[in-house]
């Protein structure tokens, strides 16, 4: 890129926020622009940094924040300023909390045990458009692909009426089908799907488009 990316730091430690901006300093490539210790702040600090113009490309969001957690945050950030581009760096993994970053529109996710070089990388690579997930997380991504793909038509149907909110009984009304039978569906795709609840449920279906029961298919955000 000609013009270096422009960078905000949302984390609690004031060591790693001091960290990544010695680092960014010393590449042509990236210029913060600023940094809070949790989302509140880091929501009106790029809110003031917007109505300056100076709205930053890409914000580098801790999920583990005082208040307002990270995955909060990123979906209030994105509702306000869509344009810009979030990726997720911390010390947790685990599927659903890759879900649920991706699902509140996070653009990457990278663990804090990542190479420098490689955060570089991703902050460059999210700021172009693409998407950016360490080998784990695209992992459950790769699995979530292949249980949908694993899921019958009816499943499919019934996993977009979760996305809807619609209780067992809604979805036995809309389709058709009795209560039993809808909460047979509900139990059977979420043991394809490897999923815990009916809400890890509808947040991956509105992730994949599938709102109505009908199905997207598989796409990166």
């Amino acid at each position: 890129m000609t013009t270096p990316v422009t960078l905000f730091l949302v984390d609690d430690h004031a060591v790693v926020r001091r960290g990544l901006r010695a680092y960014a300093e010393v590449l042509s490539g990236l210029e913060v622009v600023g940094e809070a210790p949790d989302g509140e702040q880091a929501i009106a600090r790029i809110g003031a940094l917007a109505a300056a113009g100076a709205e930053p490309a890409v914000v580098l969001m801790d999920l583990a924040l005082p208040g307002m957690d990270g995955v909060e945050t990123t979906a209030e950030l994105l509702r306000r300023h869509p344009r810009i581009r979030v990726l997720v760096l911390t010390s947790f993994g685990g599927q659903q909390r890759v879900q649920l970053a991706l699902a509140a529109g996070a653009a990457g996710y990278l663990l804090k045990s990542a190479d420098v070089d490689e955060v570089a990388e991703a902050i460059l690579a999210v700021a172009r458009g693409e998407v950016c997930l360490d080998a784990e997380a695209a992992g459950y991504l790769r699995e979530e692909q292949a249980g949908l793909r694993a899921l019958t038509p009816r499943e499919l149907e019934v996993l977009g009426l979760l996305a809807e909110g619609c209780s067992n009984q809604e979805i036995a009304r809309q389709l058709d089908i009795t209560e039993r039978t809808a909460r047979t569906h509900v139990s059977n795709l979420l043991g394809k799907l490897h999923l815990g609840s009916r809400t890890q449920a509808a947040l991956l279906a509105h992730q994949e488009g599938l709102p109505g029961g009908t199905y997207g298919g598989w796409h990166a955000r």
